[in-house]
C-alpha cells in the first residue's frame, strides 16, 4: 500500500526486454535499505524490485531493478517510457507511517488524458479526461491518484475532471514538466471503487 506522497523522482536509465520488459532506475533512496521483493510506485504503477546498485556506468548512482509485464505496459504509460524518462517514486507504507495521502494499492486503472492547463494565482489548474468507465468514479473533493500523486479533485463533467496543482508539487514531483496531450496513469479511489461494488451487489 501507498499514499500517493511521492518521495522522489526517479530517471529511468536503461530499458530491455527479457521476456518482459526490465527497466532500470536511477533513485535518490539508500539502496541498502531496499529489499529484493519491495514494492515502489513507479509512476504510480506497484512494481517489485528485482536488483539494487550504487553505480551506474562508472560513476556513483543509486538504481534498482524493475520487471514489468506487457499488461501492465498495456494499462499505463510505461509504453512512452524511454532512457532519460523522469517518474515519481514512493516506497511502499509502513505501518506507523504518516498517512498523509490517501490509501492508494498502486493498481492503475487506466490513461487520462491531460487536456487542458491554465495558471491560477501561482498554482496550474489541470483539466483531464478519463475513460467513461472510470469517470463514475471520481466526485468533486475525493482523491485520485495520477501518475501515484494523490490529489483532490475540485470540479466533475461527465468524463472530464479538473485539479489544482500547487507549485510545492510541481517541484518535487514531475507535474512540473507535463504537458498537454500527456497520457496520465489513473487509479480511482478505493473507498469509491467499494461503494460502487456494494451497489450493484445489492441491485
Amino acid at each position: 500500500m501507498f499514499t500517493g506522497i511521492i518521495t522522489d523522482i526517479g530517471q529511468v536509465l536503461d530499458m530491455k526486454f527479457e521476456g518482459d520488459l526490465r527497466a532500470k532506475i536511477g533513485c535518490a533512496y539508500d539502496v541498502d535499505g531496499i529489499d529484493i521483493g519491495a514494492s515502489i510506485a513507479c509512476d504510480g504503477v506497484c512494481l517489485t524490485v528485482i536488483a539494487l546498485g550504487d553505480t551506474w556506468n562508472g560513476t556513483a548512482q543509486n538504481w534498482f531493478d524493475v520487471q514489468i509485464s506487457a499488461e501492465s505496459i498495456g494499462l499505463t504509460n510505461i509504453a512512452t517510457w524511454a532512457v532519460g524518462t523522469k517518474i515519481n517514486l514512493e516506497r511502499a507504507l509502513k505501518v506507523g507511517d504518516e498517512l498523509g495521502g490517501h490509501i492508494v494499492s498502486g493498481h492503475v486503472d487506466g490513461l487520462a488524458d491531460l487536456i487542458e492547463m491554465q495558471t491560477e494565482g501561482d498554482s496550474t489548474r489541470m483539466t483531464f479526461r478519463a475513460p467513461e468507465h472510470l469517470a463514475k468514479f471520481i466526485a468533486p473533493k475525493g482523491s485520485v491518484v495520477l501518475n501515484g500523486t494523490s490529489l483532490t479533485v475540485n470540479k466533475v463533467d461527465h468524463c472530464t475532471f479538473g485539479i489544482n496543482v500547487i507549485p510545492h508539487t510541481q517541484e518535487v514531483t514531475t507535474w512540473g514538466a507535463v504537458k498537454t496531450g500527456d497520457k496520465i496513469n489513473l487509479e480511482i479511489d478505493t473507498v469509491a471503487r467499494y461503494v460502487a461494488r456494494l451497489q450493484d451487489w445489492g441491485s
